[in-house]
């Protein structure tokens, strides 16, 4: 809550809440008071937050695409078949935390662009081995990390408790969003 000049107790909304009484410069100096206070409400406080989320990992994977060519779920996935050559396309999407259909595209494309090579697995016909290609480790020299991404990054290096709030807190909003769950399974740089 912010003291109006009056004296009264008022919101930042009820006080926009009608913008034509208030001329254009007055309503700009209003907003940009109200961006550069310290008394902001928290609602507004955490969606700023977000947006400097958002943008943090926005930007990170425009300079991963700019610098290596491709998206950066991609790349990551380039990196974990690097690390961990042989493995399965379910095993990419155990690792990367994704759908197996998401996985699959993954591959397909890597494939496509020559980044990675498969090969039958000899115990199940049925599965590939993935392996990394020249090409795909040539991208990865080029690609900025962390190849995951700075938001996975940035998670993995909150304390446990941290993270369990997190998980709780952000419930609480998807459930407030009544969030579709099965986006949980997309990346965010093919989002």
């Amino acid at each position: 809550m912010v003291r109006a000049a009056v004296g009264e107790t008022t919101s930042y909304h009820s006080r926009m809440a009608d913008p034509k009484s208030k001329s254009p410069a007055v309503r700009r100096r209003s907003a940009e008071a109200q961006v550069g206070s310290d008394v902001v409400e928290p609602a507004a406080r955490v969606l700023r937050q977000f947006r400097l989320v958002f943008n943090a990992v926005k930007t990170h994977f425009a300079q991963v695409e700019r610098q290596a060519g491709i998206g950066g779920a991609q790349v990551w996935a380039l990196s974990v078949i690097r690390s961990s050559p042989g493995l399965s396309v379910n095993d990419l999407a155990q690792a990367m935390d994704v759908h197996q259909s998401t996985a699959s595209n993954l591959v397909r494309t890597l494939v496509e662009l020559n980044m990675i090579a498969t090969e039958k697995n000899s115990a199940d016909r049925r599965s590939l081995k993935l392996r990394i290609a020249a090409a795909g480790s040539k991208v990865l020299r080029r690609a900025p990390g962390p190849f995951a991404g700075v938001l996975p990054e940035a998670l993995a290096s909150l304390d446990a408790d941290t993270l369990n709030r997190l998980s709780k807190d952000l419930g609480a909003l998807l459930s407030a969003l009544d969030a579709d769950e099965r986006a949980a399974g997309i990346p965010l740089g093919q989002m």
